[in-house]
C-alpha cells in the first residue's frame, strides 16, 4: 500500500464528502477510491468513514486521522516546494574536484567569472591528482586531465587540450648534463607522480615505444610538488605545459627531448558530472557556463560517456 497516496485519497473524499466526486477530481475510478480508503482502514484496523447511500460522516477516529493527515501532507508539500525552489535558484555551495594543473591554469578565472555573475554561489574546491569518485566524495562536478576515465558512469565534456613536456632546471642540467635521447634518462634523477601511468615514462623512438622505468628521486601525489622539486634542481620531470609555461618563458626551467614524442603526451581537460538528468539548476548552469567559456577557442564538445 502506498500510504501517502491513500492518505491523500482519504482527505479528498472527506473534503468533497463523496467517493465519486473524489474519483473524478483525482482521475481515478470510483472502485479504486473506495478500495484505497478500505485498504487504509484495514491497515489501521479502524473505521474512518461511516457510509450510507446518501451521506458520509467521519468517525471519531476518522476525525483525528484527518487532522493528522492534513498536518503530515501540509508539511510534506511545504518541504517538497522548498526543495524544488532550492534546486532552481542559483545559490548555495558547489563542490568541485580538480587536478592541480587545471587548478593553477584556468579554474580560478572560471570561478571568479561565475561568481561575478552569480555572487550567491560559493565554491568548495578539492585539488588532487589522484582518481576520485564524484559520488563518494560528494562532489557536484569534477575536472579531469586523466587519459582514461576510471568511472564509466560519468558524463564527460571536453574543454581544452594541452601537452606534457620534459623539463629540468638549468642548474640541474649544468651539473648532470642534458640527456640527448630518452634512453639516457635512466642515468638521471627523475621526478614523478605516484600515478600508475608515471611508473614508467614512454616515448616514441623511430616508430617504436621505448619504456623508461622511473626509479624516481622523488615521487609525489600531485604535479604541483613535482613542479616545485624541478624548480629546486632535484631532477627531470614530465609536466603539463600550462603548469610550467611561465617558468619556461623566464628560463627557470628548460624543455628537453622535445624532438621525441611522449606517449599520451597530449591530454584533454574535461568537466565531469554524474548524470544528464536530475541536476540542480546551480550545477547545470555552472556546467553550461564552463563549456561556453571554451566554445570560442575550441569546436563544440561532443557528449560522450567516459570510458
Amino acid at each position: 500500500m502506498n500510504q501517502l497516496q491513500a492518505m491523500r485519497v482519504f482527505m479528498r473524499v472527506v473534503e468533497l464528502a463523496s467517493f465519486s466526486a473524489a474519483a473524478r477530481q483525482l482521475g481515478m475510478s470510483g472502485a479504486a477510491v473506495s478500495r484505497s480508503v478500505m485498504t487504509l482502514e484495514a491497515h489501521l484496523n479502524l473505521r474512518l468513514i461511516n457510509r450510507s447511500t446518501r451521506h458520509l460522516s467521519l468517525t471519531d477516529a476518522g476525525q483525528r486521522y484527518m487532522e493528522g493527515c492534513k498536518e503530515v501532507i501540509d508539511r510534506l508539500d511545504t518541504m517538497e516546494a522548498s526543495l524544488v525552489r532550492s534546486t532552481r535558484d542559483l545559490n548555495g555551495i558547489l563542490r568541485v574536484s580538480t587536478p592541480s594543473t587545471f587548478a593553477v591554469s584556468g579554474l580560478c578565472s572560471l570561478l571568479a567569472a561565475y561568481r561575478n555573475a552569480h555572487p550567491k554561489v560559493s565554491f568548495e574546491v578539492t585539488t588532487t591528482d589522484a582518481a576520485v569518485s564524484l559520488i563518494e566524495g560528494g562532489f557536484d562536478v569534477g575536472f579531469s586531465d586523466a587519459p582514461h576515465m576510471p568511472d564509466s558512469t560519468l558524463v564527460s565534456r571536453q574543454l581544452r587540450s594541452f601537452k606534457r613536456i620534459v623539463v629540468a632546471s638549468p642548474r640541474y642540467l649544468q651539473k648532470h648534463g642534458t640527456p640527448a635521447t630518452p634512453a639516457e634518462l635512466s642515468l638521471h634523477h627523475l621526478l614523478t607522480t605516484t600515478h600508475s601511468a608515471d611508473k614508467a615514462w614512454r616515448f616514441t623512438v623511430e616508430g617504436e615505444v621505448m619504456r623508461i622505468p622511473t626509479s624516481a628521486a622523488l615521487q609525489a601525489s600531485c604535479h604541483a610538488t613535482v613542479h616545485s622539486a624541478a624548480l629546486a634542481n632535484m631532477g627531470i620531470a614530465i609536466l603539463p605545459a600550462p603548469l610550467v609555461e611561465h617558468d619556461l618563458a623566464r628560463g627557470h626551467l628548460l624543455p628537453i627531448l622535445s624532438q621525441y614524442e611522449i606517449v599520451d603526451g597530449h591530454r584533454q581537460v574535461s568537466i565531469l558530472y554524474t548524470s544528464r538528468t536530475y541536476l540542480s539548476a546551480r550545477v547545470r548552469h555552472f556546467i553550461e557556463f564552463v563549456v561556453d567559456q571554451y566554445r570560442p577557442a575550441y569546436p563544440p564538445p561532443v557528449m560522450r560517456e567516459a570510458a
